[in-house]
């Protein structure tokens, strides 16, 4: 096995000195974004083309050392980062691979890299009256589309235009053994066998490396009408949710609940935050719908608080965006404003729409039943069913103790309640480290041991960001 200096010299000849970094520097890209995993790394190298991830690629093969993929290393469940255990690995980090090689208006794609960030598509397509709609919220300034699709991202508006998966027409994936695979089809039809690029989507990182996509682009919405909604409960929220896709249909992009330990965190640690209403309220819900005109939403939204019963208590409706933003930022803050008191722990978890409610009261209960004054912070996707469920101590000082302690009896709570409703443990942030061990309890032998025939055939060597997913 070549040694260190041997591996760094001929990374350096593949990618450039420029494009390389060893020892302290390499740093940052071995911390995960929450401060939670932290690995080691011989080199992180930054190539600039899909060749050269080829050929770094082919190398490592060649000399049996693991790859770890990077994009903006935002993932909150430690996929992102390499292992502490001393291994040998290195990362690959696509952050200069930020072209957008072709953008099509009328076949309504963009084939893009796997480096480019988020909101650069965002203003891509908006240059050409174009919507592209994966709606990320706090991390999506750093993220890049690379990581997206590796982890299958959701966001808010999945419940119009579905997850990163139903986003993508075509990949371009560097192989566990530097083999290049140019599947960049921009055919909305295409039925010649297997679907190879599911494999990638949502793989983390384990069977090869995604260089680029063609991405589908969406007609921009004329207008958008923003509602921000205080219910009684979730309950409440679940049946306001079903009125507004019985009269409004697809038109829904989005409809966010969060609850008042989230907004009390934002306020308390997010500056120019403010109350929606002149009166608090334990939950709010922010609903956006595109090419509705106020007036009608208002007449639909006030049936609503006349007819559900008080479970509807107050709303405001806006098409101006500066002031739907002044919403958006208590959702969009969340994770901000709970992270500046500490790690807690995540639940990034998916059940039936219609059991959202009674998952969120039976955990809850289960655990300030077990756990007297621990803090439940209850947001997110209640239009796709995903709700992010995070708890922690309100005494910051306890919090370390707290997670070492008893994270496993907390999972162990939650997990059972989602899998009561049939849920998923992993709506949309993906396993990482985090979970590559709780997922056994949840998933049958026969899916694990597909999985792992799969990753077999596919990265034989193991050397696919190992210690992640399976």
């Amino acid at each position: 096995m070549m040694e260190h200096e041997n591996v760094v010299q001929t990374l350096a000849t593949l990618v450039a000195n420029d494009a390389l970094l060893i020892g302290e520097a390499t740093a940052p890209f071995c911390t995960d974004w929450r401060g939670r995993f932290f690995g080691k790394a011989i080199a992180v190298v930054f190539p600039a083309d899909v060749q050269q991830v080829s050929a770094v690629v082919k190398f490592c093969a060649a000399h049996h050392i693991a790859i770890v993929p990077q994009g903006g290393n935002t993932s909150l469940c430690g996929a992102s980062v390499p292992l502490a255990d001393g291994s040998k690995q290195i990362v690959i980090n696509l952050s200069r691979m930020n072209r957008i090689r072709a953008l099509d208006a009328i076949n309504y794609t963009m084939t893009v890299e796997a480096g480019c960030k988020l909101a650069s598509l965002y203003e891509a397509a908006e240059q050409q009256d174009r919507l592209f709609p994966l709606g990320l919220t706090a991390i999506a300034p750093h993220c890049e589309i690379g990581g997206n699709l590796s982890t299958n991202a959701g966001g808010i508006g999945v419940l119009r235009y579905g997850n990163a998966r139903d986003l993508v027409l075509g990949l371009e994936v560097v192989l566990p053994d530097g083999r290049i695979w140019n599947g960049l089809r921009s055919l909305r039809k295409d039925n010649t066998g297997y679907d190879l690029k599911h494999l990638f989507i949502g793989a983390e990182g384990t069977l090869g490396i995604i260089t680029a996509a063609v991405l589908k682009l969406f007609p921009r919405p004329k207008s958008v009408a923003t509602a921000c909604i205080a219910v009684r409960d979730p309950a409440a929220a679940v049946a306001l949710l079903s009125h507004l896709r019985a009269t409004c249909g697809d038109q829904i992009s989005g409809f966010e609940i969060i609850s008042r330990s989230c907004l009390d965190l934002v306020f308390k640690n997010i500056t120019d935050t403010n109350e929606p209403f002149a009166s608090k309220h334990e939950w709010i819900v922010i609903a956006k719908l595109a090419d509705v005109l106020q007036v009608p939403l208002n007449e639909i939204l006030r049936e609503a608080l006349n007819s559900f019963g008080g479970g509807i208590i107050e709303f405001e409706i806006t098409a101006i965006e500066e002031h739907a933003e002044r919403w958006w930022k208590l959702r969009k803050n969340i994770s901000d404003a709970q992270k500046i008191e500490g790690i807690s722990i995540k639940h990034d978890i998916s059940v039936p729409i219609s059991r959202v409610a009674e998952f969120i009261a039976q955990a809850s209960t289960a655990l300030r039943k077990a756990y007297p004054g621990i803090r439940i912070v209850a947001f997110g996707h209640l239009g796709d069913g995903n709700i992010h469920y995070n708890a922690s101590m309100l005494d910051v000082s306890q919090n370390n103790v707290f997670i070492e302690q008893h994270e496993h009896e907390v999972n162990r709570i939650v997990y059972e309640v989602v899998a009561k409703f049939d849920g998923s443990i992993s709506a949309e942030h993906g396993l990482g480290q985090l979970k590559r061990e709780e997922i056994t309890h949840y998933k049958s032998e026969l899916e694990l041991e597909l999985m792992r025939n799969i990753k077999r055939a596919i990265d034989p060597q193991g050397l696919m960001n190992p210690g992640k997913v399976i």
